[in-house]
This record gives C-alpha cells, sequence and structure tokens, in this order.
C-alpha cells in the first residue's frame, strides 16, 4: 500500500492506496497543546485488501446502481464509488495552506477529489465529477466528505463514548445546541460485540460469514430550502469522551444540505453532502463530458474537548472573511426596527432618532424596513422606491442628514422577495421566479426571484446602484423572510438541482457587487439567524444573529453565538425600553458587548440615568472592540439553554479574558466560574455602578460571583 500524507503542524491526514488503486482514508491526527500526536495509531482506519468492505474516498450514487452495502436510505456502500480508482495526485502550497488533488477514475466517472488543510488544522474538501463514459449518467448523491470507522480508536461499544452536538435554530431560539448519544438519536449498535481489529479481519471468510448486518438506522441532519440554517445550523461537533478527541465539520452552502451518520459493516461513518435526491429532491444529470461539483465542506480533528473545536472553527472561519474595514474596526450599528419603530418609519420621527444615535456614538444608522411603501406594505415589495408620505422632503434629505452628522447611512432590503402585488410581478415571466409544477412558488405573499436569470441580476444591480450612488447609502441590511422550499423546475434537472444553481447565482450576483462596491456593507439576515452559513458569511462581514425581542430570552442566544459565527459578525440587537428598570438596560447592554453591537430600542425616550447606562457601554465598546477580531470564544458554564440558571460567555486575548455574565431564573446568587488560564486580578468592566462581590480562587483559575436578584448582567475583565 502507498500512503499520501496532508499534514501540517496541527493536523495530519493520510490516504492509502491499494495495489489495485483502491484509494481510502487511512488516518488522521491531531496534536495536543504541547505539540506532540494525540493519538499514536491511526485515528480512522479503512484500506482494506478486500475493496468489498472498503469505504470509498467519494461516494456517488448513480441512477440504476445496485446498493450492495447500503440498507435503506443511508448514502454509504455506493457501486461508483467503489469503482473508483487511483490515477494520480498533486500536493502544492498556496497562500499557506496546502492543497492536495486526488484524481479517481472508473470506465463511467473520473473525480477530483481535493482536500486544502489550512494553517489552523482544519481541511476544505469537495469534489469535481466529470462523466467520461459515452453515456448520460445521472448523480443522485455525491459527498463532499466521506470520513469511515469514526470509532475505529477505541475497542470500546460507540454507543458508550461518542456524542452527537448539534445547534438548533429557530426562529427567535437561534444556537440552542443539543448533546445525543447516537442511541438518543436514533442509532442503536445491532450486534453482540464490538469489531475489534484483528488478524480475523483480513480472512475473507470471516468477513462474508461473521460480519454483522447493517442496521436500518442513522443519524440523519438535513435542511431543505434556501434557509440553511433554517432548523439546525450546518455545522455539528462528534466528541470521543475516552481518547479526549473532538470530530468537527462545517457545510459551507448557502442552500440544501444533509448528513448523517451511519453503522455500515460494524464501523461508524460520517458522510457530509449538498442536496440529495432523497433527502432535497435533487438529481443531474450529466452528459459525456459535463461536470458537477460538490459544495464545499471543512472539517477537522481537535485534540481536547468541544470547546476547544469551536475555537479552532472561529479561526478557520476567520481565514474566510471577506476583508474589509467593517470586519477590522466593527463599528457600532443603530438600526430603527426593533422595539422601536418596528418598520414604520417617517422623516420627523428619524430626526430625534438620527440626533440621539449620533450622541451616543452610532457609527452606521439604519433605516429599516417600510421606506418603501404606505400602510401595509409587505405583499407589494420589489421596486424599492421610496414613497413621499413618509419622507416628504425625501429619502435623501434624511439619508443626508445622517452623513453629514458623520454616520454611515443605511437601508433594509430583501432582494430576492418581489411581493404578488408588485407591479413588476405582472410584467416578469415566469423564468424570473421560482417555479413547482408549473406555478410560482409563493412564500407568505412573496415570490422567490431566481438570480440566474438576467433580468432580476439587472433588477436587483440597479437597485444597490440607486441606493448607493443616487441616495448614498453604505450599509444595506438585506433580509430574507421567503422560504424557497425544495427548489424549482426552470431549467433544472431537478428541484434541488434548480436550487442550487440559483443559490450559487445568488452568491455570483453578491460577487460582483462587492466588487463594484468594495466598502459597501451588507448585513446578512433571513429572519434573524435563519440563514447564517459560511457561504454567505465569508461574504458579509455581519450576520444579524435573531429577531428576538425579548432581552431575558436574548441572553442565551447571545452567549452562544459566537459558536456558529466569528464574535465581530455576531450582530446582537440591544433594545432598552423606555420604562425599562437599570438593570434591564444593562442587561440588554451586555448581551451585545462582547460581539456587534445592533443597537436599537427607544433611545429617544430614555431618562438621563437609562441613557448613561447606554452610553457608558458603548463607550466600553469601543476601548475593547479591536481585541474582539483576534480573541478566541469560550463558555465557563458550558453552552447556554434558554431557562438556565446562569450562563455565561468570554473572550480570551493574549493578556485579558473578557468575561459576560447572566443569572437568569435562579433559586441561588452565588455561582463559580472555571477559567480557561490563570488570572492575577478580576474588575467588573460595566456597569460602573455595580457593587457584587467576587473573588478569585487562589490558582487565578477560577472567579466566584455572587449576583443577587434574577435577570442581570455584568461584564468583567480578567488580566
Amino acid at each position: 500500500m502507498t500512503e499520501i500524507v496532508l499534514g501540517n503542524e496541527a493536523l495530519k491526514l493520510t490516504l492509502g492506496v491499494a495495489d489495485d488503486g483502491g484509494v481510502g482514508l487511512t488516518g488522521l491526527v491531531a496534536t495536543r497543546a504541547d505539540g506532540t500526536w494525540a493519538v499514536d495509531e491511526s485515528v480512522i482506519w479503512l484500506c482494506r485488501p478486500y475493496p468489498e468492505y472498503a469505504a470509498p474516498l467519494v461516494e456517488v450514487q448513480l441512477s440504476g446502481d445496485d446498493t450492495p452495502l447500503r440498507h435503506d436510505n443511508c448514502h454509504g456502500g455506493t457501486q461508483a464509488g467503489r469503482e473508483l480508482r487511483y490515477v494520480s495526485h498533486t500536493l502544492e502550497e498556496v497562500s499557506g495552506a496546502r492543497c492536495l488533488v486526488v484524481v479517481l477514475a472508473s470506465a463511467r466517472l473520473e473525480v477530483k477529489y481535493h482536500l486544502t488543510l489550512k494553517s489552523c488544522g482544519v481541511i476544505e474538501s469537495w469534489c469535481e465529477v466529470t462523466n467520461i463514459s459515452t453515456e448520460a449518467q445521472t448523480l443522485e448523491y455525491v459527498s463532499s466528505l466521506a470520513l469511515p470507522h469514526i470509532d475505529a480508536c477505541s475497542f470500546a461499544p460507540w454507543e458508550s463514548y461518542l456524542y452527537l452536538n448539534v445547534p438548533h435554530n429557530s426562529w427567535c431560539a437561534e444556537a440552542q445546541w443539543q448533546r445525543f448519544t447516537l442511541p438518543q438519536a436514533g442509532l442503536h449498535r445491532c450486534y453482540e460485540q464490538p469489531l475489534k481489529y484483528s488478524a480475523a479481519l483480513t480472512d475473507p471468510k470471516f468477513l462474508k460469514q461473521s460480519y454483522k448486518p447493517v442496521t436500518s438506522a442513522r443519524v440523519n441532519v438535513t435542511s431543505t430550502s434556501g434557509q440553511s440554517s433554517g432548523h439546525t445550523a450546518p455545522v455539528a461537533l462528534i466528541e470521543d469522551t475516552i481518547n479526549q478527541l473532538c470530530l468537527f465539520f462545517q457545510i459551507n452552502h448557502n442552500g440544501s444540505w444533509q448528513y448523517e451518520l451511519n453503522d455500515l459493516k460494524g464501523h461508524l461513518n460520517l458522510l457530509v453532502s449538498g442536496p440529495t435526491e432523497l433527502e432535497n429532491q435533487w438529481f443531474k444529470t450529466l452528459l459525456p463530458g459535463d461536470s458537477f461539483t460538490s459544495v464545499p465542506v471543512a472539517f477537522g480533528l481537535c485534540a481536547g474537548d468541544k470547546y476547544q473545536a469551536l475555537q479552532v472553527l472561529t479561526s478557520y472561519r476567520r481565514t474566510l472573511l471577506r476583508p474589509c474595514r467593517d470586519s477590522r474596526e466593527l463599528p457600532i450599528i443603530f438600526n430603527d426596527y426593533m422595539n422601536c419603530l418596528m418598520g414604520d418609519p417617517h422623516e420627523d420621527v428619524l430626526v430625534a432618532l438620527i440626533d440621539r444615535a449620533h450622541a451616543l456614538g452610532a457609527e452606521y444608522f439604519c433605516i429599516d424596513c417600510g421606506w418603501y411603501a404606505d400602510g401595509y406594505w409587505w405583499d407589494s415589495v420589489g421596486q424599492w422606491q421610496p414613497v413621499a408620505s413618509r419622507f416628504p422632503h425625501g429619502i435623501e434629505h434624511t439619508l443626508a442628514y445622517i452623513r453629514s452628522l458623520g454616520m454611515i447611512a443605511g437601508l433594509w432590503l430583501e432582494i430576492e422577495a418581489m411581493g404578488v402585488n408588485c407591479p413588476l410581478a405582472a410584467q416578469w415571466p415566469d423564468e424570473c421566479f421560482l417555479v413547482r409544477h408549473g406555478k410560482r412558488v409563493v412564500s407568505e405573499q412573496r415570490y422567490h426571484l431566481d438570480f440566474r436569470h438576467e433580468l432580476v441580476r439587472a433588477h436587483a444591480t440597479e437597485v444597490v446602484r440607486r441606493l448607493v450612488e443616487d441616495y448614498g447609502v453604505g450599509y444595506i441590511k438585506m433580509d430574507y423572510n421567503i422560504c424557497s422550499g425544495a427548489g424549482t423546475e426552470i431549467d433544472a434537472d431537478s428541484w434541488g438541482d434548480g436550487l442550487l444553481e440559483q443559490q450559487r447565482a445568488y452568491l455570483a450576483w453578491l460577487d460582483s457587487i462587492f466588487a463594484r462596491y468594495p466598502d459597501l456593507v451588507i448585513e446578512n439576515c433571513g429572519s434573524g439567524g435563519m440563514r447564517m452559513d459560511y457561504a454567505m458569511l465569508s461574504r458579509h462581514s455581519i450576520q444579524s444573529v435573531t429577531d428576538q425581542t425579548d432581552y431575558r430570552l436574548m441572553s442565551a442566544i447571545a452567549c452562544n453565538a459566537a459558536s456558529l459565527v466569528t464574535p465581530e459578525q455576531a450582530a446582537i440587537w440591544s433594545y432598552p425600553l423606555k420604562s425599562a428598570p437599570r438593570e434591564e438596560v444593562v442587561t440588554n447592554m451586555v448581551n451585545a458587548l462582547l460581539l456587534r453591537v445592533h443597537q436599537s430600542g427607544a433611545i429617544a425616550e430614555l431618562d438621563a440615568e437609562r441613557l448613561g447606562l447606554v452610553r457608558e457601554a458603548l463607550q466600553c465598546y469601543r476601548t475593547l472592540r479591536a481585541e474582539i477580531t483576534s480573541a478566541l470564544p469560550f463558555w465557563p458554564l458550558g453552552l447556554a439553554t434558554m431557562g438556565d440558571a446562569f450562563m455565561s460567555f468570554g473572550l480570551a486575548t493574549d493578556t485579558k479574558l473578557y468575561l459576560a455574565l447572566w443569572r437568569g431564573e435562579a433559586d441561588h446568587d452565588v455561582v463559580s466560574l472555571p477559567l480557561p488560564r490563570a488570572v492575577k486580578a478580576a474588575r467588573i468592566l460595566y456597569p460602573s455602578y455595580a457593587k457584587e462581590q467576587f473573588s478569585l480562587s487562589a490558582s487565578g483559575t477560577q472567579l466566584t460571583v455572587s449576583l443577587p436578584h434574577n435577570f442581570r448582567a455584568r461584564l468583567f475583565v480578567l488580566e
């Protein structure tokens, strides 16, 4: 067997090429903090002398193929995948990353499998599949990542030590993680003893007679629609509690995706992909010479727990960010929507908010939805023209006033939606919209535009041009309140094929806008966090995490936000009400201070004391925000769940720990917070009036705080 090694100081991946040309993953190992390898032997074992039992490097299901190793709906053991044989490989360094391309081929397909290892110890993988036969071939499934035998580093039963961590999302309850054993997730071991590596595994008689059957169950997690994180974010963590390892992956795609854990021939296998026929109504027919590129997936192995894995993911996500001023400087945003104007802006009302936001130090002022229509506007959007009834002097006048105070002016858009009563909807052909069964897809009285069509792209580009060049807008809040469903049948082999190409076309359009206006800031919003993925966030510098309107529930979302996006991209609303007690104002501000401040609320009506607390918090933010862009997140009490008695989230820099602490509804006052490293001093950074008692342990690795009364928060700095 010949080995191909892709590695750096953080991670090493090994592929084995068998004598018959079969290729498989034979090792994936990570380094500990001291630089030693976490596991002496291969963590993941594959390449066997008998190809019929080997897991392919790339799984490909073609229409008409048998599924001899696939029971029920599992995607593993594909015939086309097992036919692939090694042709060649290249390994080179590009911009500090190590790029491996393995070329595989069969009589029907050529596959170029790409693996790019970043310096942070994360590998990006995807593949290009080309039909090299003389007949059409229809793809029903293509893996972007296939990791076989992820239980291979222990002889213990996998149900006793492997845990799957899944971040659930719902509108106003984003980033709520759940930890499952695999039986809790629905996958039970159906054989008497775990199979061990031994000489017996090289015995064909043993393989054919003694191998236990596959189970019909699997852990299947999927998302179907353009809301890529509408139910579950496209990321997961698999903990190995025996070896203290954490396998993690993230799907960098803004549409449908799927991953599964299956039990194939006695071992656990992880498969990750974009859309599939079975789950997402996707298939793609390749004529001779045609190619298909799968969606990119990032993965890695961390020698530590899931929180250390989330730090590695944070470092990786930062490598994806489009360089821009917003990502470096983290300007303070004021948006007039949340618990403020709520979609009903008027020129005269806005003036007071603009003046107050400027006095507080806001650097962006964004006019949210409603600026383009009288009264009820939901089903008529699409032309994005301001109305005189809201702006008697023209919206340009109000936007110019924002700029005159030194702030960047912003407007809300939902460019992918067009209301059913928009005049353009009657003028444009069906090809401009998503269509299924011959009918336009309608989502909450809106049509979903298809950015593959030139008319749609030209219209969207002109809208942005008008806002930027005619109105002087430098900030756009781009929302997405519609659901595409499975996709469209227009110019597509399948609904899922149409959606995949539309989502890629939208990304290409975004790229063209940023190329034309590199300083334009476009916030990524999807009813809050319903499209929180790194296809989008590699372009957008800021993510609206949630539309939660209750500051008490917001705390649990804010605590976890940095588990899904970088802290510098995670915009959290702070929206004190005019009658708010001062502790409510403080909690609102603490919610946002270690992330991106998305200020709103009744700031024009706050009394002097409450206004002073907002001003103090924003001044505090200005002193620490430069450190957010390189700090790593930590969670002393673990990831939060709504209803927790206490919650805590921190950022670690080279010299400091910033730590937010929230008390929910608790029956005790004192909480102890383990710290990621020893510190010598601690103080409450915000609010300045705080008198709570706290102490550091003798070792400096634990902070104990007494926080009387429910629903309050404090921000600490430890040095």
